[in-house]
């Protein structure tokens, strides 16, 4: 993906269809431009992201034993959508200009999932959850950077960790 490799800016169409293994104007059939193509492929990913995001809202109806691994849950689909699409991820929440506007999208929906299981019950009240999911959403971003995408952990062990480390901190 020439776009994670180098940029928007240096991103030639040419290296672009060579990529794909089209032709110019058969690229120009599909995209009026490279800012196009690029648009196109931070709307995928930003709606993918927010459907998982959305979908990760814990339902009324958890079980305390169970609250950890459904949490987990939520979180490992999305490591595994930064993982299966590495490329368009770091294209979507890293280069792209728009990659502070849909990392504070996110934090206002986690913010909302949060707010909403705390009326619930399966959290406390007394937090300020306007951090919390800033800090998620950061711990998120730079555990994929640093972990996921360098192979070091898998989707399912950064999801386990960030879960324990949210919900139990690291108190004794």
């Amino acid at each position: 993906m020439q776009f994670a490799i180098h940029g928007f800016h240096k991103t030639k169409i040419s290296e672009i269809v060579k990529e794909a293994n089209v032709t110019q104007p058969t690229f120009y059939l599909y995209f009026k431009s490279k800012e196009a193509v690029f648009q196109e492929l931070v709307n995928v990913f930003k709606e993918k992201l927010y459907h998982h995001v959305a979908q990760s809202k814990l339902p009324a109806d958890v079980a305390e034993e169970g609250l950890m691994e459904r949490i987990a849950y939520g979180l490992r689909a999305v490591f595994e959508l930064f993982q299966q699409n590495e490329e368009v991820a770091r294209i979507g929440f890293v280069v792209s200009e728009e990659a502070t506007t849909i990392k504070a999208q996110m934090t206002a929906q986690i913010e909302s999932n949060l707010t909403e299981e705390a009326r619930l019950g399966y959290f406390h009240t007394n937090v300020n959850f306007s951090v919390v999911a800033a800090a998620m959403v950061g711990a998120i971003e730079y555990l994929a950077i640093t972990k996921l995408w360098t192979g070091s952990h898998t989707p399912d062990e950064l999801a386990e960790e960030i879960t324990q480390l949210f919900l139990h901190g690291l108190k004794i």
